[in-house]
């Protein structure tokens, strides 16, 4: 077995460009595969450590529109504050909160911007702590009293990020022409959207944008003891009742942190199935070199193959050799995929983290990923070299010594 190794290695060796050109395929798929896969993988436990900041014990209810919470316009998709109420009086519900989030004109100094600004109540702020969203690390929270007040993101406060020059406490940044002032800056989460954000007294934002009775979104806390899907269930069944609605043509949608994390797997499972199987053409192809290949040498070495059964080597052994070879092949390329796919998903991490200001972007390399990468190629190889090695195997010595 030793002995067959080394031949078929050296057998390779001989033919260098050909071995190369051959596992072009090889790790071009390869690369794909392992770049997907492991930014698939640091994606998913980025989310997924962003919902365990949620919470298994929140609800989140909001409109059904194509938009963003805060982008309804019909008013019968609008939540209110009606329904905020009959949230709270549900059994097992610990406490529920209204969020306004509104796209706003924002001015600070010469500059503006088109952005969300977003309107919580002060009281509220506890349940934000709960979620580790809203966490100042300069300045203070938002609290009772407050008019116009704002406590920004983190990527406010940094130079060029957002502004040419950072927002610090005391600044003054103008909603829709109106002045608030900057008493707070959140620490970085890394979500852009929550880095980006203005938060502000939600009353104060309802006049400055002359809304009257509007809830974007609403956040449950479900109490301890109590099952969160039960008791989203039972949330939809009064909404329903008191907005007048059918079973099954609800203008709002409610869910478990649960249940949009699955709901957010699922969905990426199957996207990221298809890049993986498309990026699998190219070990089909890869696969269809390495057996044209092997063809080829059997019918370059059909003298070679003769002279060895001549000699006393067995079907078997002819049949290992071209095995290993078509194997190596595979095996070469795959460790050459796996170094050019692990670039891969860190360049991609690392131009996220420049470009878009954000961790969640993470490429997630495993052991697992790895070796099933190393070992899949292998296989590639080994199966594309099966026909060949096999009629390789089947030659009568003195048929191969009178080939030409």
């Amino acid at each position: 077995m030793k002995d067959h190794f080394f031949l078929a290695f050296s057998n390779l060796r001989r033919r260098k460009l050909r071995s190369w050109l051959t596992m072009i395929g090889i790790f071009i798929g390869i690369a794909a595969v392992v770049g997907l896969i492991s930014l698939g993988q640091g994606l998913q436990a980025s989310i997924n450590q962003q919902f365990e900041q949620l919470g298994k014990d929140k609800i989140i209810i909001q409109s059904k529109t194509l938009g963003p919470p805060g982008s309804a316009s019909s008013e019968k998709l609008i939540l209110t504050t009606k329904d905020l109420d009959v949230i709270k009086s549900v059994r097992g519900v610990e406490e529920a909160v209204g969020i306004l989030m509104k796209t706003s004109v924002l001015n600070f100094k010469e500059e503006t911007k088109i952005t969300f600004a977003i309107g919580i109540n002060p009281e509220d702020v506890s349940i934000f702590s709960d979620m580790q969203t809203f966490k100042v690390i300069d300045g203070r929270d938002l609290k009772k009293g407050d008019g116009f007040k704002a406590v920004v993101g983190h990527n406010n406060a940094v130079d060029g990020k957002i502004w040419k020059k950072g927002v610090e406490i005391g600044s003054t940044i103008q909603i829709d022409g109106n002045e608030f002032k900057v008493v707070g800056i959140l620490d970085k989460t890394g979500d852009p959207y929550n880095d980006a954000g203005i938060y502000v007294p939600k009353n104060t934002l309802k006049k400055v944008l002359n809304i009257e009775d509007e809830e974007s979104e609403i956040i449950a806390k479900a109490q301890e003891g109590f099952n969160p899907e039960d008791i989203a269930d039972t949330i939809k069944r009064k909404l329903r009742q008191n907005r007048d609605e059918k079973e099954n043509q609800e203008t709002f949608s409610v869910q478990t942190s649960e249940q949009l994390l699955t709901t957010f797997s699922n969905i990426f499972g199957m996207v990221q199935a298809v890049l993986v199987g498309i990026a699998g053409i190219s070990l089909l192809v890869g696969g269809i070199g390495i057996m044209n290949t092997m063809y080829t040498s059997v019918l370059e070495r059909t003298k070679e193959i003769g002279t060895m059964k001549a000699i006393g080597a067995k079907n078997s052994d002819i049949l290992q050799i071209f095995l290993f070879e078509s194997g190596l092949l595979g095996l070469v390329g795959g460790t050459i995929g796996v170094v050019l796919g692990i670039g891969l998903g860190k360049s991609v991490e690392y131009i996220a983290t420049i470009a878009l200001d954000t961790n969640l972007v993470q490429a997630s390399i495993t052991l697992p990923l790895v070796f099933g990468a190393l070992g899949f190629s292998f296989f590639i190889g080994s199966i594309s070299g099966i026909f060949p090695a096999f009629q390789a195997a089947k030659l009568k010595p003195a048929d191969a010594l009178r080939y030409e």
